[in-house]
């Protein structure tokens, strides 16, 4: 029996050893097969002497974090330009808009990059360049369209809720303590003053005239401007073209054929894959499990 239930231990310690072994050449193998994702994503198609039309893509919300983001955008851009077979560069729009300011972040770099490479830069659009994809768009030598695209949208929006009178008639009282006096004025459990409101509107014109300006400057005498152009709406490719907020009808394959004369077509767009995610979600988990360590270890709660 003793002999017996020696074996049976050496058994299972033997098991446990094969498990943990098997487990770390699994997670070696994860890593390698990241790392490898990683680095094979990362090799851009860089110093491609043959002539070619560079392209990026913005397409989504564009915001920090998204692939439309402008680190994202900024970057591939610079790669595509500073390649020294790339004619020019095509940014291949599908977008409702996003945040003004990774949108002006992408607009100021188009101008520097123009400037600094002298290489066109052309904007064609999909099924929407709305909005924060517009004030993009606007800093192109020329934006070509679908007859079918939305197009416009030059407006700036806040939007939220209030639910101040759902809970006076619920019995509910909001108990929010701060320090100075317009710190809590976009809570939405708590009533909005006019002074605020004032504010917020004040805030908005100053984007949307920012917008104005950007698109004015960037269209020039090309714009038809009308009293709705600034309004907020939008406009199919073909209004688009008569109201001068687009130059003409074409598709990303006649524009590289046609206007840049280089059919070849090499996409310098940049976007987080499988892997990258996974690193990214893995470093988020292990920094929360070393907060939460800290925080149990620490005397003071």
């Amino acid at each position: 029996m003793l002999s017996d239930l020696v074996q049976a231990n050496l058994k299972e310690q033997q098991a446990a050893r094969r498990w943990k072994m098997g487990l770390r050449l699994a997670w070696l193998l994860f890593w390698v097969v990241v790392l490898w994702q990683i680095f094979s994503h990362n090799q851009t198609a860089t110093n491609i002497t043959t002539p070619h039309t560079a392209l990026v893509n913005i397409k989504g919300e564009i915001a920090d974090g998204a692939d439309a983001s402008a680190e994202n955008v900024v970057a591939a851009m610079r790669a595509a330009l500073e390649d020294t077979g790339s004619q020019g560069l095509i940014l291949l729009i599908n977008s409702p808009g996003g945040s003004p300011v990774q949108a002006g972040i992408i607009n100021d770099e188009i101008v520097r990059l123009k400037a600094l490479h002298k290489k066109p830069i052309y904007a064609v659009v999909e099924e929407s360049c709305a909005s924060a994809a517009y004030y993009i768009a606007a800093a192109t030598d020329k934006i070509y369209v679908d007859k079918a695209s939305i197009v416009g949208s030059i407006g700036v929006l806040m939007d939220g809720f209030g639910f101040t009178g759902l809970m006076d008639k619920l019995g509910v009282e909001r108990r929010l303590m701060t320090a100075g006096e317009n710190k809590g004025f976009l809570d939405p459990f708590s009533p909005q003053t006019d002074a605020q409101r004032k504010h917020a509107q004040s805030m908005l014109n100053h984007i949307h005239s920012q917008f104005i300006a950007v698109v004015k400057k960037g269209r020039g005498d090309r714009l038809k401007e009308t009293p709705e152009m600034f309004s907020g709406l939008f406009w199919t490719g073909q209004q688009a073209v008569e109201l001068g907020l687009a130059d003409e009808l074409a598709s990303l394959d006649q524009v590289a054929r046609d206007v840049v004369k280089a059919e070849e077509l090499v996409d310098y767009s940049r976007r987080d894959n499988v892997a990258e995610r996974l690193v990214k979600r893995f470093g988020a988990a292990m920094g929360e499990g070393a907060w939460r360590a800290m925080r149990a270890s620490s005397p003071i709660r």
